[in-house]
């Protein structure tokens, strides 16, 4: 019988309770341990999830016996923090997005992960998608000839209150790393390297100096260019275009974890139209769990899919959108 792979998660809120679900619709994985502020919490996520440990203080995980890797659910401001302390205990580690507050605590966990030979990747569970995947592979292949624009958004209502870690500067507020994250992630995997030679952006900021909403334009060298809106304003379409000289694929919402994507292709001022369709159970995160559980129990250090390489220059094109808006953390 296959050794079980026994997962830890640090920051019990909403998204960890999706990937607690989802690591349900894998075999082989197991949600060993837990840790929260409030030990209460963890004991009651645990017994919930079937975890055998629970800990009221972070630091505990990182003594935890048995793990195979931690999932970094914490507030943003956190990530560093929590990841530097599994990395230096040489726990694998998958963190959620934004990865870091800037590039400079970005490159301290890379050179902590190398430093002790640690498996570390940004949870990008979009990249993992199966239709965002399949729409990757398809522009890659050249299915619409050459990309010129890439196009995306993601808004969502969320009424003001200064106590949310939405609105919160100390907690990392704000659309652009929580949300916009996913426009600009879209535009870095689809037109890769060199990255942007100009970033245009905009924003709107609430009365708790966080940006309420942005916008935001990225020009690569080639005439190509990525144009991102986030907002926790309005609940916008959630869509993506890729445009290509010979077609487009749509990504229908929410397209970061859509099911269903639409390929047209270019007849004269005629298109033609097909449609592909990737049901899939859950919330979709078990799909990156299962790929850093591949990683892990083969030593790699890093993924392919996600490299760390990749994280940087994500990290990097977000702190040049916020130095254009003006928003310091």
């Amino acid at each position: 019988m296959e050794k079980p792979f026994n997962w830890g998660i640090i920051g019990l809120g909403k998204i960890a309770r999706k990937f607690a679900e989802d690591l349900r619709l894998l075999p082989n994985a197991r949600l060993h341990a837990v840790a929260s502020t409030s030990l209460e919490r963890a004991r009651d996520f645990a017994g919930e999830y079937g975890a055998t440990h629970a800990f009221g203080r972070y630091k505990d995980m990182a003594t935890c016996p048995d793990l195979d890797a931690v999932y970094i659910a914490t507030p943003h401001v956190l990530h560093a923090e929590n990841a530097l302390l599994c990395l230096e205990h040489g726990i694998p580690v998958l963190c959620e997005k934004p990865f870091a507050m800037n590039l400079i605590e970005a490159r301290q966990m890379v050179h902590a992960a190398h430093r002790n030979r640690a498996f570390l990747m940004e949870a990008l569970w979009t990249r993992f998608i199966p239709a965002v995947d399949y729409a990757l592979a398809l522009a890659e292949q050249g299915e619409i000839g050459r990309v010129h624009t890439v196009k995306a958004d993601f808004g969502y209502n969320m009424p003001f209150d200064p106590h949310s870690r939405v609105y919160s500067k100390a907690l990392g507020g704000g659309s652009l790393l929580d949300i916009g994250i996913y426009p600009a992630l879209l535009a870095l995997f689809v037109l890769g390297k060199p990255l942007p030679e100009d970033v245009q952006a905009a924003a709107i900021f609430t009365q708790t100096e966080v940006d309420e909403s942005c916008a935001f334009t990225f020009r690569y060298p080639g005439n190509q260019l990525a144009i991102g809106h986030s907002t926790v304003a309005a609940n916008t379409p959630v869509e993506a275009w890729l445009y290509g000289t010979d077609g487009a694929i749509y990504l229908h919402p929410r397209w970061h974890h859509t099911q269903k994507i639409t390929v047209s292709h270019y007849e004269g001022r005629e298109e033609t139209r097909r449609e592909a369709e990737f049901p899939y159970e859950g919330w979709g995160y078990h799909f990156e769990a299962a790929h850093v559980m591949e990683c892990v129990s083969s030593g790699l250090l890093e993924s392919d899919r996600v490299p760390l390489g990749f994280t940087l220059d994500l990290m990097e094109t977000l702190d040049s959108i916020r130095e254009k808006i003006e928003l310091i953390y």
